[in-house]
């Protein structure tokens, strides 16, 4: 599966300097228009969604994680997103998963979908990253480097 990675503004946003600095990283992806099936219905995404993965910290520390959905326009009429869970992922620098966060499967339906995950420290420098699954299927994700 191919993951997208959402850069913020200015490249990738390291976690951790030298000393005791602190970072914070922001990223938004778009969600791509997809049709699901819920209870014999047909629910449709439309463009105008945006999943944003939001972390804060220090070397391998993290102090604050989110990921959710914002949807504008049409999208934002929508029925939402059924059957919806948010994934955490850490991996390490050789793109290798050590770590999954799995979220609650949601069934009701949200235009909003959002999760927070708690404070941790990571064994390894490498990337921390978000899914949303709909469905079962992941639809989403978006990703942040973790660095010295």
């Amino acid at each position: 599966m191919r993951i997208v990675a959402g850069i913020a503004a200015g490249g990738a946003i390291a976690l951790g300097m030298p000393g005791s600095a602190h970072a914070t990283a922001v990223g938004a992806t778009p969600v791509r228009t997809f049709e699901y099936s819920v209870g014999g219905m047909t629910v449709k995404v439309p463009t105008g969604c945006m999943f944003t993965h939001a972390i804060k910290g220090s070397g391998r520390r993290i102090t604050y994680q989110n990921a959710g959905v914002d949807c504008a326009f049409v999208a934002a009429l929508s029925s939402g997103f059924c059957n919806w869970r948010i994934d955490f992922t850490y991996s390490d620098t050789n793109n290798k998963v050590y770590r999954t966060s799995r979220g609650v499967t949601h069934s009701e339906c949200k235009i909003d979908p959002m999760r927070n995950n708690s404070p941790q420290t990571l064994p390894r420098y490498g990337k921390a990253c978000a899914h949303l699954y709909v469905s079962g299927v992941r639809r989403v994700s978006q990703c942040h480097h973790v660095t010295k």
